[in-house]
């Protein structure tokens, strides 16, 4: 009967665990689904993959959200993850560390395009550019 007791304790333990977290999954399924049923239009939402944008149309499954102004795109409700509700701190149309910004970037050392490299597309330093390609040749035909 001794010999029992610890393997009963493991198995309830471990039946134990599995049920709460199976439980908790439930729970968390239910409020995703819940949170993407209750989507409505206006509303700011994050999709699985990352994307923000604004809800435009609720059709059955699907919705579609404005990524930009004039922009677009047809999802299904599922990719949902998160109603985004911006505070205070995070609202879109107040401008933060901008206003700082020097009028002259120059003074910020770097090329245009941000590195210390110059503005070049993998050519080596002294390499003459490569002849435009004229589209009237045969490319087959070799000239000597």
């Amino acid at each position: 009967m001794e010999g029992l007791l610890l393997p009963v304790l493991l198995f309830a333990a471990f039946g134990f665990l599995m049920y709460s977290s199976v439980r908790k999954q439930k729970r968390q399924v239910a409020e995703t689904r819940k949170m993407q049923d209750s989507l409505r239009i206006g509303a700011r939402v994050m999709t699985t993959s990352g994307l923000h944008g604004e809800v435009t149309a609720v059709v059955d499954d699907t919705i579609e959200l404005e990524i930009a102004p004039g922009v677009r795109t047809t999802w299904i409700r599922a990719a949902v993850r998160e109603v985004i509700v911006p505070g205070p701190e995070t609202e879109l149309d107040e401008v933060s560390s901008f206003d700082s910004a020097p009028e002259d970037a120059s003074s910020l050392g770097g090329s245009l395009n941000g590195s210390s490299f110059p503005d070049t597309y993998g050519t080596e330093p002294g390499a003459r550019p490569a002849e435009p390609l004229d589209l009237r040749k045969d490319p087959t035909r070799r000239d000597s």
